[in-house]
């Protein structure tokens, strides 16, 4: 869960992000687990290969030339679901390679969590996340086994199932599963306790914030309006602001996450790319 304090990777992961609702939009919740499974496959494969890592990061080539080679590598070997988000992330503009690696994790997480949010679990896998932080954290020689970063995964994770496998959510349990598995640097807890801040924010979501170019219809506020509450499987108010900035198209913000769909997004987007 590595913070993107760069302003370009924030912007590349709010632009995928937005590729991510959309897939994840009307997904039934098996389909939603192997979207989360694939993104965690390629976050692992590049965490691997450092050659490929830095290629599908370079901002020096262009954007449809990462595209290209993401697609020749991937495309027969991801679904239809994960595919475009995977694209969307190689295509944005990432400060560093290990922010693409990162944020294809984090994607990974808020799928998951957008599935436990659903099935009205996101509370349970919270406080489960919480508590096994602490529990962790609590216990040295376990947190050093799992935190290890050149232990073998498959062997920490067959620890990790003895511990907690048929006793905590499913989500909950794949969420700590890949934590251990890749912990990048950090200890299992402070992962856990980063986990459980994400579920958290999830939570509290519930207005939407739009700025739209043009007033939007009563049909269009009731359609957007439906859109975010299968999204958030929760009712979302929307808080509506005419803005002409945004060219044409949407700007939705809900919570800290910022969803930019306007004109004037994928035109700076543009311009960055054209500009390298």
């Amino acid at each position: 869960m590595s913070t993107l304090v760069n302003a370009a990777s924030r912007e590349a992961m709010a632009a995928s992000q937005l590729q991510l609702l959309q897939a994840t939009d009307g997904a039934q919740a098996a389909e939603i687990t192997g979207l989360a499974d694939e993104l965690f496959g390629v976050a692992a494969l590049l965490g691997r290969e450092s050659t490929l890592r830095r290629a599908l990061a370079d901002a020096s080539t262009d954007a449809q030339s990462r595209e290209n080679l993401a697609r020749g590598l991937l495309e027969s070997k991801v679904g239809a679901r994960a595919l475009p988000v995977i694209v969307e992330a190689v295509r944005a503009r990432w400060s560093s390679p290990s922010d693409l690696v990162g944020g294809l994790e984090q994607l990974a997480r808020t799928a998951l969590l957008v599935q436990a949010e659903r099935a009205g679990r996101l509370d349970a896998v919270e406080d489960e996340l919480f508590r096994l932080g602490r529990i962790i954290g609590s216990e040295v020689d376990l947190e050093r086994l799992l935190s290890d970063p050149s232990g073998d995964p498959a062997s920490k994770t067959a620890v990790l199932d003895r511990l907690i496998e048929g006793k905590v959510e499913p989500v909950t349990l794949e969420l700590v599963r890949q934590l251990v598995a890749r912990p990048r640097g950090r200890r299992v807890s402070e992962g856990l306790e980063e986990l459980a801040e994400l579920s958290a924010k999830r939570r509290e979501r519930s207005v939407a914030h739009i700025r739209s170019a043009f007033p939007l219809s009563a049909e269009q506020q009731d359609r957007l309006s439906r859109t975010l509450q299968r999204i958030y499987a929760r009712p979302i108010a929307l808080h509506l602001e005419i803005d002409p900035g945004v060219e044409g198209g949407l700007l939705i913000k809900v919570g800290d996450e910022v969803i930019d769909g306007s004109v004037t997004g994928r035109l700076q987007t543009l311009r960055r790319d054209l500009a390298d």
